[in-house]
Parts: structure tokens; sequence; C-alpha cells
């Protein structure tokens, strides 16, 4: 009996922030899976190694968690001030399908590193020292975010002192200007930050219950929640959540209604095929608590605390894209996130989540009775693990 052998394909597997993910050059895939579609997605899926019904993605590079079953395609952009174009998948662990519906914030501080080291950056570009501007172009959102990435001796930097909690240990700072956050796509706002034109709604879940919500579409749809209207205080870690298959059963219904309710989704069986947005999250205000590592947060250290869901489970620390959305937030006056942090209008907000705490800041201004936000800031880090070559069956092409 005859057997395809494996294939080659280089690739890069990179950590950016909280995230792991296997990046690759859009020119080094297969010819078939230079553009979108079944072939592209089945590649990536036997890549990462899903879908895995036993839930661990063994025989691929995933780490069966949403924040290590990522994937990137990266080329040299063809739009005008911009130097390389970014394509996120988020690869389902259990089920067949890749998800292109968002971005992810933490793997976009790998963009600009891997860009430069790539060769798609313009080499007169990138000082011998300093720090290299990146103009990236987010494909899923159509998006632009600014890497500022730090170089020396002509090559990327990724050692240093900046810590980041949920990673344990320190590397370089990587600053990210995510421009325009206020995502453009469909909604009952026509495509509006708040898609339903007023900061805080009423969100009704046949069989679950009412509650108070600010949904918002800034970095990535978001939809936020009170944790004491859901029976939590704020504090929560991930078993405490992960743990309980009704209490995610329940999040995926909220998360479902609510896809509706902001316009992206006509459908409750949509959600199903569309984990990846929007995200799902409950604020509290400011109190202590021990985060997943044993380091102490004090009341004093935060301004709310932050819980959020990502692909049904509860996230370890803190998607960057969802912290482009409280950072975002918490800058315009009323919303839940801006409530919790104590009211007011305010340019920046430390938020505590799992494995510690984060700083976001935006930039809000009110024009003609609507809300605008220019840009969000946030520092990450990123580092290249491992480089050459993945290996798949050849019988996946």
């Amino acid at each position: 009996m005859a057997h395809a052998p494996q294939i080659r394909i280089p690739a890069t597997y990179i950590r950016g922030g909280t995230s792991k993910g296997v990046f690759f050059r859009l020119q080094d895939l297969p010819a078939a899976a230079q553009q979108p579609g079944p072939v592209r997605d089945a590649i990536l899926m036997r890549v990462i190694g899903s879908p895995d019904p036993y839930g661990k993605q063994i025989d691929g590079m995933g780490g069966a968690t949403s924040s290590t079953s990522k994937t990137v395609i990266l080329a040299k952009s063809s739009r005008p001030d911009h130097d390389v174009d970014y394509l996120f998948g988020q690869v389902a662990i259990d089920k067949a399908f890749v998800d292109w519906s968002g971005n992810c914030g933490n793997l976009s501080a790998a963009v600009g590193s891997f860009a430069i080291m790539s060769g798609l950056v313009d080499a007169s570009r990138v000082p011998a020292n300093g720090v290299a501007t990146v103009r990236i172009w987010q494909a899923n959102i159509s998006k632009t975010i600014i890497a500022h990435v730090p170089i020396t001796n002509g090559e990327v930097q990724e050692t240093g002192d900046f810590e980041l909690d949920g990673v344990t240990f320190p590397a370089a700072e990587v600053q990210l200007e995510f421009l325009d956050p206020a995502d453009e796509g469909e909604g009952d706002g026509g495509g509006a930050m708040f898609p339903t034109g007023n900061v805080v709604d009423t969100l009704d879940v046949p069989g679950v219950g009412s509650f108070q919500a600010t949904m918002i579409n800034a970095g990535i749809p978001t939809i936020f929640l009170n944790a004491a209207e859901l029976g939590y205080n704020g504090s929560e870690l991930q078993d405490a959540i992960n743990s309980d298959t009704a209490a995610l059963a329940r999040f995926e219904t909220i998360r479902a209604h609510g896809a509706i309710r902001m316009g992206l989704i006509k459908d409750i069986a949509e959600a199903a095929t569309r984990q990846h947005t929007p995200k799902i999250a409950f604020v509290a205000p400011p109190e202590g608590y021990t985060a997943s590592s044993g380091k102490q947060i004090n009341t004093s250290d935060i301004d709310l605390r932050v819980r959020a869901m990502s692909m049904g489970k509860l996230h370890h620390a803190m998607m960057g894209t969802a912290a482009v959305a409280i950072g975002t937030a918490a800058a315009i006056p009323g919303t839940l996130v801006n409530l919790a942090a104590g009211g007011g209008e305010r340019q920046s907000v430390r938020f505590g989540h799992p494995s510690g705490t984060l700083r976001v800041g935006a930039e809000a201004r009110l024009v003609d009775g609507q809300w605008q936000v220019s840009k969000a800031i946030m520092s990450r880090s990123a580092r290249v693990l491992m480089e050459g070559w993945v290996r798949i069956p050849g019988d996946v092409l």
C-alpha cells in the first residue's frame, strides 16, 4: 500500500504576548494554500493538530488551549504606507474549522519582529540601533497596527527586562498602537463602535436571564457583563469557570444572543462556527486577590478586575484584542467597564486578570454626539521559540 510522504513547510514558532502560534510567510506555503480556501484551512489544522476529539493536539504544534492554537500568515504589503499584511487564523481544537473573523492582539506583538527577521520590511526602515516602526495591515479586520520593535546591532532585540504577567520570563518590550480600533463590521448601529447605539443595553437571553451589557466593536467585538449579575465576584481563576460545564454552556448561550444583538450573526446556530468573535467578559470594581502564579494583587494596584472567555474557556490572562476593547470602553463614560473603574473620563486603565495586571491606554473624544477612539496603546513582548520547517502528511493537499 502506497503512503504519501510528509511535506516540509518553512515556519517559525513564536510567543507573542501571552499566546503562541505558528508563523508563515505567504510565499512559503504550498501554492494551493496561498489563497483562502479549504486547502489552506486543512493545512493549518494539520499543522496545529486539529480536529482532535481528545482535546490535546498531541499530533501537532497546538497546545490544547485557545492561546496556543493559533496560526499567522504574513506577506509584504501592497498597501500604501504599510510594510506587511498580517492574517490571523484561530484554529479550533476539537472541531474542523479555522476562524478568520478577528485579530489576535497578543500575536500582533510578534508580527513586526517576524516581518523584519523574514525580510518583509525594507532594510532602509530598520535602524542599526534604536526602534524600528513597522506598519502592519491587519487583514482580518482591515485595521492598521503600529509595532515599535527594539533593534540592537541591526537585529531584532528579543531579550530584556520587560515583565508581562502571564509570561514567566522577562523579554524586550514591544509597544503596539492599534489605530482607529473601532470595528466597522455589520451591526444595528451601522458599523458604529456601539452597534446598538447605546453604551449599556439590557441583553435578554431566553432560559438564562437578562443582563446589563456593554457591547462594543473595538479591537475585537466584545460583550461586557457585570460579574455580580452572573453570580461571580470578579476574582475567579480558570478552574472556577472551566471546570463548570453548566457555566461554560451559559456563557456560550449569552455570547450567541449577544452576537445576534451586535449584528454579527443572524441565527443562534451560526455562533458555533464563529467561536473567535465576539468575546464575552465580565467586570468588577477593584479588590485584592491572589493571581494564578501566587502573586498578590492589591486593590490599589488596579482600577478594576476583568475576566474574559476565549474559544469557550476562561482565558488564563487577557487576550490582546480584548485589552484594546477594555481600554476603549474604559475611556468612554457610562460603559460597564468605565463604571467598574470608577466612572468619569480616563486615558488609561490598569486592570486585574487571572495572571496579574495589564495597563492599556486609549484616546477617546466625543464628536457630534458620537464617541471616537483614535488609537489604543499597550506593551507586550515576543520571542522566537523555534524556526525551521513544520511537517505534515502529504495527503492533506
